[in-house]
């Protein structure tokens, strides 16, 4: 059974162009699109008073939006299996329902009817934290929703984070024909001391020798795997939040790992992940990574 590829829409202009970069998406891998909008409406139709005639105006707009948004996907690309559903519950949970046998969610980065100044959209950044399947979170500059960089941005996070996400991250770079740029952030300490001597400001430091080994061990199985991948390897001296979003600039996705806490429905967000998922250039997918 082929595992779909789903997206959550909402009539959003945010949530078309997740329909729009779900849809390449979709191709390139070679998986089914299914497109979901939750309404509640169903579960008070029953309520209605027997004299009123017609359709309730919820279910009206509920077939517009879903309509509207499988059209759209079939202009995209018609060769794409595609399926539509409308859900009787709220969008967070038909999400993540949905996502127990999805290949992966995206979902726009702000939904209909939330403030226009928000970075990110409530239901994106729950869906991001509790969804067991990769999620991505579609947003950015055009260039980078459309592909046109041919490059993908890997963060490589601590152990308990990484190799799913690695190999997530690998896959899109094949499936892309581009090349995969991996990093891992270091900082010393004393280097950043005031006082620090200015002689030694560009001697090589040990934490960027061990980042650098862990960059290493981290990509070398999975880059075995996928020969076809050119990998730009970079350690950069700073903060994670920093390399990634300068990262992501020249990226058509950024790919970061988070860890699922054990004994709960839900991972870890932590603070790189909700940097990237509010200011990223580029769409940003977020892996579990079971520990």
């Amino acid at each position: 059974m082929e595992l779909p590829l789903v997206v959550g829409v909402d009539g959003s202009e945010s949530s078309l162009r997740a329909v729009d970069w779900a849809v390449r998406e979709a191709a390139r891998h070679g998986v089914p699109l299914r497109l979901v909008y939750a309404s509640l409406w169903e579960r008070y139709e029953g309520t209605m008073p027997p004299f009123s005639h017609g359709r309730p105006s919820e279910q009206v707009m509920a077939e517009h939006i879903i309509g509207s948004a499988a059209e759209r996907a079939r202009l995209g690309n018609p060769d794409v299996k595609l399926s539509t559903d409308v859900l009787p519950e709220d969008t967070e949970s038909a999400l993540l329902r949905e996502g127990t046998e999805a290949f992966a969610l995206v979902t726009g980065h702000r939904g209909r009817g939330e403030l226009a100044g928000l970075l990110l959209g409530s239901v994106g950044l729950a869906v991001a934290s509790r969804a067991r399947c990769p999620v991505i979170v579609v947003r950015g500059a055009q260039p980078n929703e459309q592909g046109t960089f041919g490059r993908v941005a890997l963060g490589v996070g601590d152990a308990g984070e990484g190799s799913a996400a690695v190999a997530f991250a690998f896959r899109e770079a094949e499936v892309r024909g581009g090349g995969l740029d991996a990093l891992r952030a270091w900082r010393s300490p004393a280097r950043e001391l005031p006082d620090f001597p200015t002689h030694q400001a560009e001697a090589a430091d040990p934490h960027g020798r061990e980042a650098g080994r862990f960059l290493d061990d981290a990509l070398r199985a999975t880059a075995r795997d996928h020969p076809g991948v050119v990998v730009r390897r970079e350690t950069r001296e700073g903060t994670a939040r920093d390399a990634l979003l300068d990262a992501a600039t020249t990226a058509d996705l950024l790919v970061v790992g988070a860890r699922r806490r054990r004994g709960s429905f839900g991972m870890h967000l932590g603070p790189v992940n909700h940097a990237v998922l509010h200011h990223s250039a580029c769409p940003v997918a977020i892996v579990p990574q079971a520990s």
